[in-house]
């Protein structure tokens, strides 16, 4: 959405125009649902979170400042949704990383593809899918949140600063300490990584 645009609906917003909203927040819907769906793990939560988030967006509108772009704020609200229900539970919330993420009207498949493997290689795969989901869930909230939001969502350092309001430096040195968390969960299964790339 052309920043100018962004800029006339976020007004609107302000003065309490919901189909100016719902606009605004039609492009950002399915990344925010992926990023929660990630983090907490469940679809169904993830479904009741993300909406919750843009109650409170619409709620807390006029508190936007525009220091940072939209989508930046919109993110530092997502993650910290995440981080109060995360905390509320009081366990790491699993997921599994072959089901497709079902929105409303569309599928999001999962990076993981089927190569057309022999029934030998969709076993290994099966295996090494299976080790990596046990690993990203017993990761902590932080570094699951950097993998997220680095390596999934692609976001660049200074975003991810803004989102979890840090330092740059600290959260290179987050998601370095978070890749090489999930690398020593996997370590033992080296031999799964030799022929495949996930």
């Amino acid at each position: 959405m052309p920043e100018e645009n962004e800029k006339t609906l976020i007004d609107k917003c302000r003065k309490g125009d919901i189909h100016a909203f719902e606009e605004l927040i039609s492009s950002y819907e399915k990344k925010i649902f992926n990023i929660v769906y990630r983090i907490v793990g469940d679809y169904n939560d993830a479904e009741d979170i993300s909406q919750e988030i843009f109650i409170k967006v619409f709620r807390s509108i006029n508190n936007f400042k525009e220091r940072s772009s939209f989508y930046t704020w919109l993110y530092r609200i997502a993650v910290n949704e995440c981080m109060d229900i995360l905390k509320k539970k009081k366990k790491t919330a699993a997921y599994s990383i072959d089901t497709p993420i079902q929105t409303e009207d569309d599928q999001i498949p999962r990076e993981i593809k089927d190569y057309g493997e022999s029934p030998e290689e969709k076993v290994e795969r099966k295996e090494l899918r299976n080790y990596i989901e046990s690993a990203l869930n017993s990761v902590t909230y932080e570094h699951r949140t950097m993998i997220v939001l680095r390596d999934i969502q692609g976001l660049s350092y200074e975003e991810i600063a803004e989102i979890v309001k840090c330092p740059a430096g600290t959260v290179k040195s987050r998601i370095n300490r978070a890749r090489k968390a999930l690398k020593e969960l996997l370590s033992d299964k080296k031999e799964l990584f030799l022929d495949y790339s996930v």
